[in-house]
């Protein structure tokens, strides 16, 4: 029933096992999960969603906390393709995010009244000052995407975090397989940025970009940029692209056309200039994919990281 849906779609989304970063944030993704699975189970039986308007905790001294809430001010706003876009907000003074590698914060948004949650993962390097950038996919029918297209410069947004990320240390692998798929590319950025800053970190990087097609390649001219570095090699894979003719002669060479399959995935694996270690992120479905063909290539689970 419609009704039904509605409960649905507000129920909060539980985290994946990869959105716990295992080092024991208090509160877990999981804690707060279970604490509004409750409060919606409740709501739910009572059949009244006023209980989900509750105002959260919330502080405006704009530091991030996993706790509460904190509001940031958006700074600017740029479409980069047709549904998605590039969100810039503003930290007081020269103050950064102190986010580690790969770390995503949880953003609050209300719609129709409705209380939704949804985790990204900033792209700004993680040393930026005096502000930070998240990119976004904007979904027809999603409930916070339309919460999320009405932003314009000066709006005050909440989020709270950070959460996850992927304990990199320079040097430790020899070679990093990213696999992203779409804004997936999000948590790639600043590990990326952090390789590329750092000129005592020799370690490859082999970075698979999954789009449907070159239109719909986020971030071209940051990519193009990091794929200058010796140690920076970038692929792209086309899902809905039929041939390379069309596309600039410098990306020509590094494109595959049609999915990311199980042969495809053995030649970029065989490709690596050492035994990689990989990262995972896109849907699950991707993950799962990915996954299943990392292994017939002969990468195992345990040299792999989900975001």
């Amino acid at each position: 029933s419609a009704n039904e849906e509605d409960w649905l779609a507000l129920r909060p989304q539980e985290p994946s096992p990869s959105q716990c970063c295992g080092s024991g944030c208090k509160p877990c993704i999981y804690d707060v999960y279970e604490k509004e699975l409750a409060l919606w189970e409740r709501a739910k039986a009572m059949q009244d969603k006023s209980l989900l308007m509750g105002k959260k905790e919330q502080s405006n001294n704009s530091e991030l906390n996993p706790d509460t809430f904190t509001a940031f001010s958006v700074s600017s706003v740029e479409q980069l393709t047709e549904d998605t876009y590039q969100y810039k907000f503003e930290l007081p003074g020269n103050s950064s995010l102190c986010l580690s590698l790969g770390q995503h914060i949880v953003l609050r948004g209300v719609v129709d009244g409705l209380e939704v949650q949804r985790a990204y993962t900033p792209i700004s390097p993680r040393n930026a000052e005096g502000y930070f950038e998240v990119l976004i996919k904007c979904y027809e029918a999603g409930l916070m995407s339309q919460y999320i297209k009405t932003w314009k410069r000066g709006d005050v947004v909440f989020w709270r975090g950070p959460f996850g990320g992927f304990p990199y240390q320079p040097n430790k692998h020899g070679e990093l397989l990213m696999l992203a798929s779409g804004t997936g590319l999000a948590p790639m950025i600043p590990i990326l940025q952090s390789i590329t800053d750092d000129e005592e970190d020799e370690t490859f990087v082999t970075l698979v970009g999954c789009f449907p097609t070159f239109d719909k390649i986020y971030l071209k001219p940051l990519l193009q940029d990091l794929a200058r570095y010796w140690n920076i090699r970038i692929i792209y894979v086309l899902s809905q692209e039929t041939s390379l003719e069309k596309l600039p002669w410098s990306y020509q060479e590094n494109t595959y056309t049609g999915r990311l399959n199980e042969d495809l995935m053995k030649t970029i694996v065989n490709s690596c200039r050492r035994k990689p270690f990989v990262l995972i992120c896109g849907s699950s479905a991707f993950n799962e994919d990915m996954s299943r063909y990392l292994k017939a290539a002969g990468i195992e689970e345990d040299s792999c990281f989900v975001f």
